[in-house]
């Protein structure tokens, strides 16, 4: 598994050629790249050249960190066809960029409108027939995020959507501060996602269906708005011994392949020292995780089969 950096809390004050010497200074050993103006903008056509990516490419091997993932945000699942058009032409070029960075896994978010959800399950099926040969030509695997307020949000049907293309190309990325907004059981989501979980992000959130739905308001009463926190690991609502147990139960946490990504956004006024206790939280709730599974009668009852 790797353990990966998402520089947001830091694109206002280092530039996307600082992100890896910041990553190794924090001491991570990989990146996740999110969207940024210099390089792959929300919703907009890519702005890095190839001379910026040998660049980024360069820093990164100058700092001795390593890409894990690059996430592009693009309206692949638009209903409004002139977007969906766009996005389709920007993901190309986003996956062009990402290969030429020797990277191999993307994440991304489904992009789609709840209010419109079967015109966007329509308009993503479209883009990935579109997409798919370039993806599968080019090794990449991406792994897709139920994000609120998207045409599914649930954890068990966004899998479903994932599953109906029919390519082990696409996989589930697990949002830990998304939890309260997928409905389904988290333990549920990782056994039937299974390998093709290749991607999380560990940050924190409140469960806003606790007290009565009071936990937190918003006005006028009874609006559409979904809200959440990404808040550093104890902060929140999240129950951590069961994402971690329910990782090393999946598997991910022994996947050379898999991601975990510290995805922290609502403390930047103390980003250094969240990032730093983020990686501890991470290792050391990962290797405690990875213990207790060994210890298990059905993890005894697998060794001692493989050594009979």
């Amino acid at each position: 598994m790797k353990i990966a950096l998402d520089p947001t809390p830091f694109h206002s004050t280092h530039s996307l050629l600082e992100f890896p010497q910041l990553a190794a200074d924090l001491g991570y050993d990989h990146l996740q790249l999110t969207p940024h103006a210099d390089f792959l903008p929300f919703f907009g056509h890519p702005k890095a050249d190839d001379r910026l990516v040998a660049d980024l490419r360069a820093a990164c091997r100058a700092a001795g960190v390593q890409i894990a993932s690059v996430l592009p945000v693009l309206r692949w699942s638009s209903p409004d066809p002139d977007a969906r058009e766009a996005a389709v032409r920007y993901w190309k070029r986003a996956i062009r960029m990402t290969v030429d960075l020797g990277v191999q896994q993307m994440n991304t978010e489904f992009s789609g409108r709840p209010e419109l959800s079967e015109e966007s399950e329509r308009a993503f099926y479209r883009s990935m027939e579109e997409l798919l040969p370039l993806i599968e030509a080019e090794g990449v695997h991406i792994a897709i995020d139920p994000h609120p307020d998207d045409f599914v949000e649930q954890g068990l049907a966004a899998w479903r959507v994932i599953r109906g293309v029919n390519s082990p190309n696409l996989g589930f990325a697990y949002v830990a501060p998304h939890t309260f907004h997928m409905e389904d059981a988290p333990l549920e989501i990782m056994a039937a996602v299974g390998d093709r979980l290749r991607v999380v992000h560990v940050a924190d959130t409140m469960d806003h269906h606790r007290s009565h739905g009071l936990r937190y308001i918003t006005n006028p009463p009874g609006n559409a708005a979904r809200v959440h926190q990404h808040l550093k690991i104890g902060d929140g609502d999240v129950d951590w011994d069961e994402f971690f147990g329910g990782l090393a139960t999946n598997g991910f946490l022994d996947r050379a392949d898999s991601v975990m990504v510290s995805s922290v956004f609502a403390e930047d006024e103390s980003a250094m020292e969240v990032s730093r206790y983020q990686l501890e939280q991470m290792t050391e709730r990962a290797e405690a995780a990875r213990k207790a599974a060994a210890g298990t009668p059905q993890h005894t009852e697998q060794r001692t089969e493989a050594h009979a």
